[in-house]
């Protein structure tokens, strides 16, 4: 298989569509995903607009739902919860569906939703995905990072390259960025922890007292749930 690399959702290419894309955002929107569907969320739905998605999730009842919203790294103000993977215990998401709008990731799920296959991926259910697409072969991959505000991500493009460092040699890279990745990934997979400390995203969470969630998100191939897309803007578990 054939992988791409694009730093932001804004890079993808226009008029054109992958084999299978996967979609990274290390800090939060993956990690989260990836956490929910493993305590039994029925599903997550994603949406880019707040407005729409308490349009669409008040078609359900009230214990079957939860509104996860997320602006700035801080919660939005009159839903359920935030952008937090330590937030989706069993006990408070297992049976229910997530009504899910963050900052960035969403926005990189809408630009690639039409695409035949659409992954999520982040550190911690890196091996999940690679035994996936080792599976499914894909020839076209897209990893499209999500960044911040259409700004590029440390952690994003590092987990792209741990991706691309888990296929081995049964991916080649078809960009410069894939190339980028994989070797900021070998500079830093000893040490992610401090990579997503000093990256601008992390510093931030880190000032709104999210360190547990650092910690969290820097730990590699703990779960085995992979979020695939079912229906447009849905995903379920593909374990």
């Amino acid at each position: 298989m054939k992988c791409w690399v694009y730093h932001t959702p804004e890079l993808v290419p226009a008029g054109d569509l992958p084999d299978c894309a996967v979609v990274v955002d290390v800090l939060r929107a993956t990690t989260t995903m990836a956490v929910a569907l493993s305590a039994g969320a029925t599903a997550v739905q994603v949406f880019a607009d707040l407005e729409e998605l308490l349009r669409v999730s008040a078609q359900w009842p009230a214990e079957q739902r939860l509104r996860v919203g997320e602006r700035g790294g801080q919660v939005v103000s009159g839903f359920d919860m935030g952008n937090s993977p330590l937030d989706c215990t069993p006990e408070r998401v297992k049976g229910r569906r997530l009504f899910m709008s963050t900052t960035n990731g969403t926005r990189a799920l809408a630009r690639v939703q039409a695409a035949p296959c659409v992954l999520t991926c982040a550190l911690v259910n890196r091996q999940a995905v690679v035994e996936l697409l080792q599976q499914q072969q894909p020839e076209r991959v897209w990893i499209v990072a999500s960044g911040w505000e259409g700004a590029f991500s440390l952690e994003d493009t590092a987990c792209a390259g741990a991706l691309l460092m888990g296929l081995g040699d049964q991916a080649t890279t078809g960009n410069d960025e894939a190339v980028g990745a994989l070797a900021l990934y070998q500079q830093w997979q000893d040490n992610l922890l401090e990579l997503l400390h000093r990256a601008s995203h992390g510093q931030r969470l880190l000032k709104l007292g999210q360190a547990a969630d650092l910690r969290f998100c820097a730990q590699v191939d703990c779960l085995t749930t992979v979020p695939r897309q079912s229906a447009p803007s849905v995903l379920t578990a593909s374990t």
